[in-house]
């Protein structure tokens, strides 16, 4: 187990991101799992190590750039480095320009576009340090799509691709790599408790969150000379977007 890698999860305690953890386990990794709710922290870290790895838990608002140093802190005491960052924490919102809610809106782009921004920043000092390092992006299709019915969420998407690209070419000399995973229709708590989007799923067979965790894991697993910039996967019966 000590050989395994070391990461940092967001939003790591359900839907992609616990399903990430999971896959991440296989390899025996050694994660931190941070999330605004600790609902299913333990029986989550006993099928991490079931599965041949070891996670801790840590509440943590990903709008807060405070709250994510505890979880370094925690990596880099614990297991002495952080070779993965899984950025997944993420909402969502539909609505229209002209009706929706603002307050929402800030709550996306602050989870989605900030949340990312922050935890990355407050990493990336270690990884710097240590040569080394994968900043991995959950992001969507939605990144690279325009449809109506998600102004605000897709903006946020739109971000995290901007975001990425430009620190890939930041840390191109460093031996840090950048990664997008960008997913379309996925079946997670999410997604299947919103009425809104439920029918999408119901009309195709979509994502299952372990098909996103192993594009994840996949991403990671690549030598160090080779940088995987995006990774795109949809169902495969799913058009466009649309809501």
């Amino acid at each position: 187990m000590d050989a395994g890698p070391v990461g940092i999860i967001t939003g790591g305690l359900k839907g992609i991101g616990a399903a990430t953890a999971m896959e991440f386990a296989r390899t025996g990794a050694r994660m931190v799992l941070t999330d605004l709710s600790q609902a299913g922290a333990d029986d989550l870290m006993v099928r991490v190590r079931a599965a041949g790895g070891e996670a801790v838990c840590i509440s943590a608002d990903v709008r807060d750039p405070g709250s994510h140093e505890p979880a370094v802190l925690e990596a880099v005491q614990r297991w002495g480095r952080i070779d993965f960052l899984v950025a997944n924490a993420g909402i969502a919102d539909q609505s229209r320009v002209a009706t929706g809610d603002p307050d929402r809106w800030r709550a996306v782009v602050e989870t989605n576009l900030l949340g990312v921004i922050y935890v990355t920043h407050v990493v990336l000092p270690t990884m710097l340090e240590q040569g080394s390092g994968h900043v991995i992006i959950t992001c969507s299709v939605s990144g690279r799509e325009a449809y109506v019915g998600e102004p605000v969420y897709i903006a946020s998407k739109w971000g995290q691709v901007g975001f990425a690209h430009s620190l890939r070419l930041e840390l191109i000399e460093s031996g840090v790599r950048v990664t997008l995973v960008e997913p379309g229709l996925v079946n997670t708590p999410l997604t299947y408790n919103n009425p809104k989007i439920r029918p999408l799923l119901e009309e195709i067979e979509p994502l299952s969150a372990e098909d996103v965790a192993r594009a994840v894991v996949f991403a990671y697993q690549q030598p160090p000379r080779v940088s995987i910039s995006e990774i795109v996967v949809r169902p495969q019966q799913q058009l466009l977007p649309r809501l």
